[in-house]
């Protein structure tokens, strides 16, 4: 039924894809080699139809297709996914608007997430290493129940990370360094003083990632 169900999905991408979208991706610097070009707004129109089902999502996955994977983000159940599916898609990822939707969309609202920030940061494949700071992005976001200590636990790891001068990795750990200054009181502190000793680096990326987040962080809005 599942695979039923992901064929008929799949089969309603290819013909909603475009040349026209399949150019904007190569824009945006993602691959298109295995994907037909739908519009983001469509895929989580589609989402909505078919619904929440975990089985068709684990499918979707399975095809390697750019957009059944983003598909899968919005129709899988944060609460069936496993620690082994999160470690095994994450192999997986080869571009970062696959790892940037998974993460957003459906792994920051899973048990596991905050198991797999640091364990990802440790790695050293460029989409995987983006993988922990897009995951830690989302929790600033999506994590409703957790006060000021993961964060602040986290820091160290924005910190470490920074000086990864790939530039999938070096945004992503900005925009979680960002991210979480903007979550309280407290943790704008404790991220401004780690933005203040990256912008004082005498390499480029940890400088870079410090003064953007600096600039961001002291603004009166935040």
């Amino acid at each position: 039924m599942s695979k039923a169900r992901a064929d008929m999905a799949l089969a309603w991408l290819e013909r909603n894809g475009s040349k026209a979208g399949l150019a904007a991706m190569a824009r945006y610097n993602i691959p298109s080699e295995h994907a037909f070009g739908v519009p983001m707004n469509r895929i989580q129109k589609l989402a909505k139809e078919l619904g929440r089902d975990h089985e068709l999502a684990l499918a979707l996955w399975e095809t390697g297709r750019y957009e059944a994977r983003l598909l899968a983000a919005y129709v899988d159940d944060p609460a069936k996914v496993t620690s082994a599916q999160m470690d095994k898609w994450r192999r997986g990822f080869d571009n970062w608007g696959v790892v940037d939707t998974i993460c957003f969309a459906l792994f920051d609202r899973t048990p596991h997430a905050w198991g797999k920030v640091a364990k990802w940061a440790a790695l050293t494949d460029e989409f995987g290493k983006r993988a922990a700071f897009a995951l830690l992005w989302g929790l600033t976001v999506h994590d409703k129940t957790s006060g000021d200590g993961p964060f602040l636990e986290a820091l160290p790891l924005i910190e470490r990370a920074a000086a990864d001068e790939r530039h999938f990795v070096k945004k992503a750990v900005n925009m979680a360094l960002r991210a979480t200054g903007k979550r309280s009181r407290k943790l704008n502190a404790a991220a401004l003083a780690v933005a203040k000793r990256l912008s004082a680096s005498k390499e480029a990326a940890p400088r870079w990632v410090g003064k953007d987040a600096l600039r961001e962080l002291t603004n009166y809005k935040v």
